[in-house]
């Protein structure tokens, strides 16, 4: 592939999966969130500035992208597929400390607030700067470091690795 753009595009998808996941928490939904999302780049790949992080610019896109379905959803209701119950069941079962462990977490930062969630993972599992997640999420970057430290510290205390 000679295009340059298609290239960092492609680079960036386990990114973006990544993340959509951490949304919507669905398989499925997570993969036409990250197909909706390089539609829509491909299309305003005009207004992108080669002088910026892709990887921003990106993760802005796929979240306008769920904003939109959450609010068709909120119209047509939720949807629960009858092949997700395996999942349902499997994440019940006594598997290891490690994996406990590992569900306990994801089980915490899902009852997080969303906006302490959202900052939570760009900043801790996508390593993005502060600066990169207060423009994605169009907040100022002070905003950005107080969700964080309060995600911290819920998550601290959720877990029990602290007493507050």
């Amino acid at each position: 592939m000679t295009d340059p753009f298609c290239g960092l595009l492609i680079e960036k998808l386990p990114n973006l999966r990544r993340y959509a996941l951490s949304l919507c928490r669905s398989g499925d939904q997570a993969d036409d969130l990250v197909q909706s999302t390089v539609e829509r780049a491909l299309k305003a790949r005009s207004s992108f500035d080669p002088a910026s992080k892709i990887e921003a610019w990106l993760f802005r896109i796929l979240r306008n992208a769920w904003i939109d379905i959450i609010r068709k959803n909120k119209v047509r209701g939720h949807e629960l597929e009858y092949d997700d119950a395996p999942e349902i069941a499997d994440s019940v079962c006594h598997q290891g400390d490690a994996r406990l462990m590992v569900s306990s977490v994801m089980a915490a930062v899902e009852r997080l607030p969303e906006g302490q969630r959202e900052v939570l993972l760009l900043v801790s599992v996508e390593g993005l700067s502060y600066a990169e997640v207060a423009e994605i999420l169009d907040v100022p970057m002070g905003t950005i470091m107080s969700r964080l430290c309060r995600a911290r510290r819920a998550l601290a205390t959720k877990i029990g690795l602290s007493s507050e």
